[in-house]
């Protein structure tokens, strides 16, 4: 069951209520999901009930994505705005320095938090930030052409793509290395996301000049990449490692830029294994 909280952060010009919609179940330690950009908490749908048996389980909704509304006029999408943020919505749930996971955008957002000290610990798949200017452009240009996609689809459209494994493959086969294993609905659902998304334009827009260059110590941190993720390639985990020298790096076969769908159980254990 979807939640929402609504909570008071500030900013230069004063103080904004922001509203973050989530999902919560399971019990023990607190561990927090974030999604990519266009994305909504959905996407850890595969793996969320397997990480519930042992972890309280926290999916939400970035600012301006999913149902999450977008945030007050005076709050940018960057992330010395977006990190207090979640910092505002842990407190607001009584969260004290949860575990997290996050992909792509989120594994960025999961990444700064762990730089200060705000989580247990960070597990980071295909984290944004560890890209040349020329392989973030290439990723830009093609999330903006999947959003251009998204909205120039009418619904009958994607609602009969989503019904045939090449229509779901046309459709996601940029994120998933096995868009065929992911639901007819999951395919409507998030391609509606990724057109809806009212925080996608000024989220890409502030990340032109992020490069993630420091290190995050005092935290068990994992980065993970897929040996298929098409957007982000796998030679930026290098990188990530090169930045992040006490990090464990792992390796994630046959799995796409959101490898929750492509190998549940194995992104599953490997968040498991960290946060413990």
């Amino acid at each position: 069951m979807t939640e929402e909280v609504s909570f008071t952060t500030g900013s230069p010009r004063g103080s904004r209520t922001v509203t973050v919609s989530y999902r919560r179940a399971g019990s023990g330690e607190p561990l927090l999901l974030l999604h990519g950009i266009g994305h909504h908490r959905q996407a850890w749908d595969p793996v969320f009930d397997l990480l519930a048996v042992e972890r309280d389980v926290i999916a939400v909704d970035l600012p301006g994505f999913g149902r999450s509304p977008a945030l007050p006029e005076g709050l940018s999408y960057d992330l010395s705005t977006v990190v207090p943020v979640l910092g505002a919505f842990c407190e607001e749930l009584d969260i004290e320095r949860p575990h997290v996971a996050g992909n792509s955008l989120g594994g960025l957002l999961a990444l700064e938090l762990g730089r200060e000290k705000r989580v247990r610990s960070v597990t980071a798949f295909s984290p944004a930030g560890f890209w040349s200017q020329a392989e973030r452009r290439y990723a830009f240009a093609t999330l903006s052409a999947m959003r251009r996609g998204a909205k120039m689809l009418p619904l009958p459209v994607i609602e009969r793509l989503s019904r045939s494994a090449p229509g779901r493959a046309a459709l996601t086969s940029t994120i998933y290395a096995r868009p065929g294993r992911r639901s007819p609905e999951a395919v409507v659902a998030e391609t509606l996301a990724l057109r809806e998304a009212g925080g996608f334009d000024q989220t890409l827009r502030a990340g032109i000049d992020v490069r993630f260059t420091d290190d995050v110590a005092g935290v068990p941190v994992t980065v993970a990449w897929g040996t298929k993720d098409r957007l982000l390639p796998r030679r930026q985990g290098i990188r990530a490692k090169h930045t992040l020298p006490g990090a464990r790096l792992v390796r994630l076969p046959g799995c796409g830029h959101v490898p929750m769908n492509d190998d549940p159980a194995l992104v599953a254990r490997v968040i498991l294994d960290t946060s413990r």
